[in-house]
C-alpha cells in the first residue's frame, strides 16, 4: 500500500495560513484533483473557517494523506499533523455504539427488533413530564405507556423512535453518567415509533446504556476490547489519557476556563463524565479510515461479512424518506458529505466539532475529513467544505458524473444539495450555525443578481457573518452590477439620529448615496431608480412595528412596483424570535412608523413582511427571498452566533430590542425613555417623578412575568430632558422566556397617568403617535386591566396571524 503523509507546519505564516512545499500525490490519483482538495481546505483555513484539518484518501490500496493548518490557535498556535487526536463528537455514534449494538446482535445477545423495555425496564413507564428545552416545545400526546412500549432497538439505531433529540442541560441542574441515562430513561416520546425520522442522541445514550447491561462492560471498556484492539486502533478511545493531551485538538474556548483539550465538547456527554452513546470519543484520521476499511472487502476481525452487508443496507422503513443503516447515514438531509459524484450505495456520518467519514464501495474508497471548526469559538464553518471535498475526491478516484465531466460543480448551487444544507448529524438544534440572506447569496456566488443591475437599499447592518458590508460585497462580485446605493432612516452608517440626511458619495465605491427619509414619500424617485433592474433591500430589522427600516422596504416595493423593477429581499433574523405576536394591529390612517396593518410585536423577518406586503398590497412584483438558513423562529439573536451591530443609535443590545414594543410606545410622551443615556429603552423617568422608589413598588406591585423594577434617577445627556435629572425606574429583565414587552408598556402607561396626570405625561396627545389604536388609549385611560385591554386586540390580533401563516417561510 502506497502512503504519502505529509504534516503542514507554520513555515511562514501568510495571512494565518500554513505554507509548504508541494507534494507529489500517490500515484493511483487523479493528482489535479488532489491539488484543488488542498486548495479548497487552505482557503477555508485562510476565510477562518477552520483552524486546521488532516485529510485521508483511501482507494484500492492507495492513501493520500496530509495535514493543513494549526491544531491549536488559543492559548497559542501549534500546527497541525497527521496523526492528531480529534473530538470525534457523533462519529462515536458509528464508530463506537452503532458497532457494540449490532456485534452483541450477531452474538445472538439482543434482537434488533426487541422492545427497548425488556432491555431497560425502566423505559416502560409514561415520565412525570418536565420542560425538555428552554426555548422548543413539543408535542407529547405520543407519550403513552403503549407507545413506549412499542419502541425497538432497531429504531434507535435509526432514529424512529419517537425521542427528542436530546436533553436539557439547562433546565435543572443535574451531574453524572447514571443522571443522564436516567433522565433519557424518562424523556417522553414527542413522535409515534417508526412513524418519523428525528436525528436524536437521546437514542445512542440509552443503547449505550444497552451496550453496558447486555454485555456487563462499560460502551468505552465494551468498544476498546472487540473493536479497537483487534482493528489497531490505538488511537482511538474515550477519555484519553494526559500524556496524548499534545496530540489532541483542542475544541472551544470558555474564557478563564481555558480551551477544552481532551475533554469531551459535546455538553451533555461532558456531564456524563467523557462516556455516553451520543459523543465522547476521541480519535484520528488514520484510525477513522482503518474502521471505515472494515466495511469493505473481504471479512475481517471483528464484523462478518453478513454483519457488514446488514450495517450498510438501509433499515428504515421506505416511507420515511430518508435511509440509514444500523448507525451508518445512507442517504438523508444528513448525507451531504459525499459531495455530488459518489453514487447512491454508500454510507457515512458526521460530527458536530468537523469530524466527517464516507465509504463508497463500488469503488472502495473511504474519505476522512477531520477538523476542530469550533477551535477556538463557534463561529467556525465545515459543512461547505465537507462537500466540496466529496465532491472532489470522487473525481480523484476517477468517479465523474458525465453531466459535469471535466469541471467541478459548484454543490451550494447544485439542484442536489439546495436545502440539504442542515445541522449535521449529532448537531443540538439550538447551536445550529445561522447565515443571514447575505450569506447565502454568497454562498451561491451571487446567482440571483447576476447580470443585474442593482440598486442596493442598505446600511451599517448590512454584513455578513464575518463583518463583511453588503456593498463592499456586491461591488466586487464579478457578475453583479452594483449601480446605486439608498439609505433608510440613521443614514447609510446608523449614526444619524436626525430626520434632514443629505445624499452623498460613497468613498470606497464611488457610488451614489440616496437618502430615502429625506423625501416626503420616503421611497426612491424615477430618478434615482433610472438604469436600475433590481433593487435588494438588506438591514436588520429588530420585529416592531414602528422601526420604520420595514416601512423604508414596504415605500421601496412600491416604487418598484410602479417601475416594474424586481425585488429581492437579503432576509435576516427577527432578533427578538419568531414567535411571539402581539399588542393591536393598526387601526386608523398609514404613517411612516405604521405603514401597514401589523401589529406592534409582528413575529415575521423582514423576508416574510415582504410576501405580505406584496400580497396584500396587490404589487404583483416579481419579488424575491434570498433566506435565512438555520433560523427557528425560537430563537433569539444571542442565539445565532451572528454578529451583533446596534440596529440604531439607541437599540444598543438584545435587551434593549426585546422591550422596545413596550417601552417605545411611551417615548413621544413627556417621558424620557433613556435616549440620552447608556442605556436607552431600560429605564424610563422624567422630571417630575419625585418618588422613584413608591413608582417601582408600584410596578413590582403588578407582578409582571420576566421583568422586575429598580427606583433610579439618573440625567441624560441628549434628547428628551437633556441636563435635568429624572426620577424613574430601570426595568430588569429577569426572565425573557415569561416577559411580554406589550404587558410592560400598557402597565407603565397605566400606572404612570394614574400617578402624575395627563397633563404632565401629554397622554391623550402623544401615546397614539405609535399605538395607532383608539381603542387601547381609551381602555388604559379608564384603567382597565390588562386582559381588558387584550380583548380590545382581538379579533383582529387573531385574524393578523391567519394572515401571517400564509407568508411564513420558516419553522
Amino acid at each position: 500500500m502506497k502512503t504519502i503523509a505529509i504534516d503542514r507546519f507554520l513555515a511562514p505564516v501568510v495571512a494565518g495560513l500554513a505554507v509548504v512545499a508541494g507534494v507529489l500525490p500517490a500515484s493511483g490519483f487523479d493528482a489535479s484533483k488532489l491539488a484543488l482538495i488542498d486548495r479548497e481546505i487552505e482557503s477555508a483555513i485562510g476565510r477562518g473557517e477552520i483552524p486546521g484539518a488532516v485529510f485521508r484518501l483511501e482507494s484500492r490500496g492507495e492513501v493520500y494523506e496530509k495535514a493543513y493548518g494549526s491544531r491549536a490557535l488559543v492559548p497559542r498556535r501549534e500546527p497541525m499533523t497527521a496523526d492528531t487526536v480529534f473530538d470525534a463528537a457523533s462519529l462515536t455514534k458509528v464508530l463506537a455504539t452503532a458497532p457494540s449494538v449490532s456485534l452483541l446482535a450477531d452474538r445472538g445477545l439482543l434482537d434488533l427488533d426487541q422492545p427497548v423495555t425488556e432491555l431497560l425496564p425502566e423505559f416502560a413507564p409514561k415520565p412525570e413530564l418536565r420542560p425538555l428545552f428552554r426555548n422548543q416545545r413539543f408535542d407529547t400526546s405520543f407519550d403513552t405507556e403503549t407507545n413506549r412500549a412499542a419502541v425497538t432497538v432497531r429504531q434507535l439505531l435509526t432514529h424512529t423512535s419517537g425521542l427528542p433529540p436530546s436533553i436539557s442541560i439547562r433546565t435543572e441542574p443535574w451531574w453524572g453518567h447514571e443522571n443522564g441515562v436516567r433522565r433519557c430513561l424518562t424523556t417522553p416520546l414527542i413522535a409515534k415509533p417508526g412513524a418519523k425520522f428525528r436525528y436524536s442522541d437521546v437514542n445512542y445514550i440509552l443503547l449505550g446504556e444497552i451496550v453496558r447491561r447486555v454485555s456487563g462492560r462499560s460502551l468505552n471498556e465494551f468498544s476498546a476490547e472487540e473493536i479497537y484492539g483487534p482493528l489497531g486502533m490505538g488511537d482511538t478511545g474515550f477519555l484519553p489519557a494526559p500524556e496524548r493531551r499534545g496530540r489532541i485538538a483542542p475544541t472551544e474556548s470558555f474564557g478563564p476556563y481555558g480551551v477544552l483539550r481532551g475533554e469531551v465538547h459535546d455538553p451533555v456527554s461532558r456531564r456524563m463524565e467523557g462516556v455516553a452513546g451520543h459523543a465522547g470519543l476521541f480519535t484520528t484520521a488514520k484510525d477513522v479510515a482503518t474502521f471505515a476499511k472494515a466495511f469493505l472487502g473481504e471479512a475481517g476481525p471483528v464484523f462478518r461479512p453478513e454483519l457488514v452487508a446488514k450495517m450498510t443496507k438501509p433499515q428504515t422503513p421506505p416511507n420515511l424518506g430518508v435511509k440509514r443503516g444500523l448507525g451508518w447515514d445512507i442517504d438523508s438531509p444528513f448525507s451531504y458529505q459525499r459531495g455530488e459524484n459518489f453514487p447512491l450505495g454508500g454510507f457515512g456520518h458526521t460530527g458536530w466539532t468537523g469530524t466527517s467519514v464516507w465509504v463508497d464501495p463500488g469503488s472502495e474508497t473511504v474519505v476522512v475529513l477531520m477538523a476542530n471548526r469550533n477551535h477556538p469559538d463557534e463561529d467556525g464553518s465545515i459543512k461547505p467544505l465537507r462537500i466540496r471535498v466529496g465532491t472532489l475526491a470522487a473525481e480523484a478516484v476517477g468517479i465523474v458524473k458525465k453531466s459535469t465531466a471535466g469541471t467541478s460543480p459548484d454543490p451550494l448551487r447544485s439542484a442536489i444539495q439546495q436545502g440539504a444544507m442542515r445541522t449535521a448529524a449529532g448537531d443540538p438544534v439550538a447551536r445550529s450555525r445561522v447565515r443571514n440572506g447575505i450569506d447565502v447569496l454568497s454562498d451561491e456566488e451571487f446567482a440571483t443578481l447576476a447580470g443585474r443591475k442593482v440598486g442596493l437599499i442598505t446600511n451599517h447592518t448590512g454584513i455578513d457573518r464575518h463583518r463583511r458590508s453588503t456593498i463592499d460585497l456586491l461591488h466586487e462580485a464579478p457578475s453583479v452590477d452594483l449601480v446605486a446605493i439608498f439609505a433608510p432612516e440613521h443614514g447609510i452608517r446608523g449614526k444619524l439620529d436626525q430626520a434632514d440626511i443629505d445624499d452623498e458619495v460613497d468613498g470606497k465605491t464611488g457610488l451614489p448615496i440616496f437618502s430615502l427619509y429625506k423625501s416626503d414619500d420616503k421611497k426612491p424617485t424615477p430618478a434615482q431608480l433610472a438604469g436600475i433592474d433590481t433593487l435588494v433591500f438588506d438591514i436588520q430589522d429588530i420585529g416592531c412595528r414602528f422601526y420604520t427600516y420595514i416601512s423604508t422596504m414596504g415605500k421601496a416595493m412600491e416604487a418598484a412596483s410602479e417601475r416594474g423593477i424586481r425585488f429581492v429581499v437579503l432576509d435576516r433574523v427577527n432578533p427578538i424570535g419568531g414567535e411571539i405576536v402581539d399588542g393591536p394591529v393598526r387601526l386608523g390612517e398609514a404613517t411612516f412608523t405604521a405603514w401597514h396593518d401589523i401589529p406592534v410585536q409582528h413575529g415575521i423577518t423582514a423576508g416574510e413582511l415582504a410576501r405580505l406586503f406584496d400580497r396584500e398590497k396587490e404589487f404583483g412584483l416579481e419579488l424575491e427571498i434570498v433566506p435565512v438558513r438555520g433560523w427557528t423562529r425560537s430563537m433569539r439573536f444571542d442565539e445565532t452566533g451572528l454578529p451583533w451591530v446596534n440596529p440604531s443609535p439607541n437599540m444598543r443590545n438584545l435587551t434593549q430590542a426585546m422591550l422596545y414594543p413596550g417601552v417605545g410606545l411611551l417615548e413621544f410622551c413627556s417621558l424620557s425613555v433613556g435616549r440620552g443615556t447608556d442605556t436607552p429603552f431600560e429605564i424610563i423617568g422624567a422630571p417630575f417623578i419625585e418618588d422613584d422608589v413608591e413608582l417601582a413598588e408600584a410596578l413590582n406591585a403588578e407582578g409582571l412575568p420576566g421583568i422586575r423594577f429598580v427606583p433610579i434617577r439618573f440625567t441624560p445627556e441628549a434628547s428628551k430632558f437633556a441636563g435635568e435629572e429624572c426620577g424613574g425606574v430601570r426595568l430588569v429583565l429577569i426572565d425573557r422566556e415569561a416577559l411580554r414587552p406589550l404587558d410592560v408598556g400598557m402597565t407603565l402607561a397605566k400606572i404612570l397617568l394614574a400617578r402624575y396626570g395627563d397633563e404632565a405625561l401629554q397622554f391623550r396627545e402623544k401615546f397614539p403617535t405609535l399605538l395607532k389604536h383608539p381603542p387601547t388609549l381609551e381602555a388604559v385611560a379608564e384603567d382597565r386591566s390588562l386582559p381588558e385591554i387584550r380583548r380590545e386586540w382581538e379579533p383582529r390580533l387573531g385574524e393578523f396571524r391567519e394572515r401571517r401563516a400564509g407568508v411564513l417561510i420558516y419553522d
